[in-house]
């Protein structure tokens, strides 16, 4: 029992939760397997998504969907920024070397 609330099986977080660690899990998969930059960042997006999920899934278990919520908006503009300045980076360094292969990355002149 954790602040009033039992963790059993028949409670509505538990899918919720290894649904988040699978994409998760799968976007560090992505991150660290492929040489593609587009890959790298479409596991960026997943590893959020993940994150995205569990903190809805746990604002609607502890009764804090408000403050889910607001963690939530900030986390999407933060991800928006993020994700804007790698497809940056990445179509700068296509431009420039022509490939999107992480080991043709030698120097990032601006």
């Amino acid at each position: 029992m954790i602040n009033g609330l039992t963790l059993t099986s028949q409670n509505p977080f538990w899918p919720y939760f290894i649904i988040s660690v699978l994409l998760i899990l799968t976007g560090l998969y992505c991150i660290t397997v492929t040489r593609n930059l587009v890959r790298v960042l479409i596991g960026m997006e997943l590893m959020t998504k993940g994150v995205t999920l569990i903190l809805t899934a746990s604002g609607f278990l502890s009764g804090n969907t408000g403050l889910s919520q607001a963690l939530i908006v900030t986390l999407i503009v933060v991800e928006v920024v993020v994700i804007s300045v790698a497809a940056g980076v990445v179509i700068g360094h296509f431009r420039t070397s022509g490939s999107l292969d992480t080991r043709t990355i030698n120097s990032l002149n601006g």
